[in-house]
């Protein structure tokens, strides 16, 4: 019999337990992962990076205080963060957090030190107001420090986070070398890619020429979108840069796609003759996809004019990937004007595996063609499936040594332009070029961190309407019907333990 004298007691007891459990809690930190992707916990490449510190790491954490819940979650995040980083290294990681909203000294420092704050809406009182915040940190290792001015949420904290402290700590930097002339876009029009191969690699650029070979300096070469032919005798220095080990990165445009024109034509460069050699055909077709992106085309509403998209076929939007270290954890990326990869290799020394594949539903057209940009696609135009538009070639593909090829059957697809013509391109279509650099050219793992993190789960642009329907109520009323059902089931067992007191008998 349940006495007011055992109640009290069983209530101290519980009250101490919390307390001692929270004690034991505060000094040793862990976590259960159960994320798909593991993204809170260290992968094998940082835990590499961090017993390999000889020296501190210092970590200043700028971080505001009093943000709303969705963004003071990065902040929590990125301290757990730092703990195991500290735990892992052995305490060669140290790192301290900097509200700098607290004082105008302390927001300078932040500033002259390259972390930059952003303007957030925070509701106070019924009102919305912009503040101030700071979400970045700054790396210190010696007399070298490193920057990551905002760290977005979603973002991969451990990516930024190791990839800096590598850097920070690296002797020497491969070198990483970008093909030149022949109508190939200048370094300056690949902004984001540049901008993150620099991270871990010297980027530079080099031009074929008589007098000399292709330098061994570089681990590995890339080539992105030539519209001119190139003279056969330079792909003989091709093949001597992969027999001394090389690898190589192809983006090439087999067609061409001018919407000014509405037409779209062949381009030879001479690739198409040394790949075929490997086994390896670039086809002389355009794609096209059901799952594409659209153009935006000026139509007449009514009185108005206005700019509206249009699905266009020959923007296909690749998301079947193979499970290999270049494509993981890639949701969507755009490959405008693209064609098909056809694998027809004999030597068995060679092993090519396709990257990336189109949907089920697509299909070819052979140049020259007329874009009709007002067609109504049927489902007729799109019988073919999965046909090839990356593939990585491995083997002894020039002479005796083995070395690595991966080819990207569009060339258009990392290239942002230049000036007034510059666009902004969505992270994946950077990430599966950058990742391909890294496979080829670094052997930490660290190509593992850059897409960790789920970004998007699109539906399925071939689902029904009434099916997309059905999802969207679904997942809006279930979790309100699981709510009222988990209410409705806590009354009942609040109610019986009510009426079990009642009829006990206190002395």
């Amino acid at each position: 019999m349940l006495t007011r004298k055992k109640l009290q007691s069983n209530g101290a007891l519980v009250i101490a337990i919390v307390v001692v459990l929270n004690l034991f809690a505060a000094k040793i930190f862990f976590r259960l992962d159960f994320t798909e992707d593991q993204r809170y916990s260290l992968s094998n490449a940082t835990k590499d990076i961090l017993e390999n510190l000889e020296n501190t790491v210092t970590v200043k954490a700028y971080f505001s205080e009093n943000l709303p819940p969705d963004i003071a979650k990065v902040r929590t995040d990125f301290r757990d963060l730092l703990i195991e980083y500290s735990n892992q290294s052995d305490g060669n990681v140290v790192y301290e957090f900097i509200n700098p909203n607290v004082d105008q000294q302390t927001e300078m420092e932040a500033q002259q030190n390259g972390v930059q704050p952003i303007m957030i809406n925070v509701r106070e009182r019924d009102q919305t107001k912009q503040q101030r915040a700071y979400l970045g940190a700054i790396l210190q290792f010696g007399d070298k420090k490193e920057v990551i001015p905002f760290i977005q949420p979603g973002a991969a904290m451990e990516f930024a986070l190791s990839t800096n402290i590598k850097k920070l700590t690296l002797e020497t930097k491969p070198k990483i070398g970008f093909l030149q002339g022949y109508g190939i876009p200048a370094l300056a029009e690949l902004q984001q890619v540049k901008q993150q191969l620099s991270v871990l690699y010297n980027v530079e650029t080099f031009e074929f020429s008589d007098t000399s070979s292709i330098s061994n300096k570089y681990k590995t070469i890339a080539v992105v979108a030539p519209t001119d032919s190139i003279p056969d005798r330079y792909f003989k220095q091709l093949d001597d840069f992969m027999e001394n080990g090389g690898n190589i990165v192809l983006a090439l445009n087999r067609v061409n796609g001018d919407l000014q024109k509405v037409q779209g034509s062949s381009i030879n460069t001479g690739f198409e003759k040394w790949l075929a050699d490997k086994g390896i055909e670039l086809e002389n077709n355009f794609i096209i996809d059901s799952n594409s992106g659209s153009i935006m085309v000026r139509q007449q509403q009514g009185m108005f004019v206005m700019n509206l998209p249009v699905q266009f076929p020959y923007l296909p939007k690749i998301s079947t990937f193979a499970d290999h270290p270049i494509t993981k954890g890639l949701e969507t990326v755009v490959f405008p004007f693209a064609s098909s990869i056809k694998i027809a290799t004999k030597d068995s020394s060679i092993s090519v595996i396709p990257l990336a594949t189109t949907s089920q539903n697509t299909g070819t057209q052979t140049p020259p063609i007329y874009f009709d940009i007002n067609k109504k696609w049927k489902k007729s135009d799109f019988m073919q499936s999965n046909l090839p538009v990356a593939i990585i070639a491995e083997g002894k593909l020039a002479g005796n040594t083995n070395s690595k090829l991966v080819l990207f059957s569009d060339g258009d697809f990392v290239v942002n332009g230049i000036g007034q013509q510059a666009q902004q391109l969505q992270p994946d279509n950077v990430n599966l070029f950058v990742n391909s650099i890294d496979f080829l050219s670094d052997d930490t793992g660290l190509i593992d961190l850059r897409t960790k993190g789920i970004t998007s789960r699109p539906i399925d642009p071939n689902l029904e309407n009434g099916t997309k329907t059905l999802l969207k109520y679904f997942n809006f009323l279930f979790p309100i019907v699981l709510i009222i059902l988990y209410g409705i089931y806590r009354w009942n067992i609040r109610k019986r333990i009510k009426k079990q007191l009642m009829n006990i008998d206190y002395v």
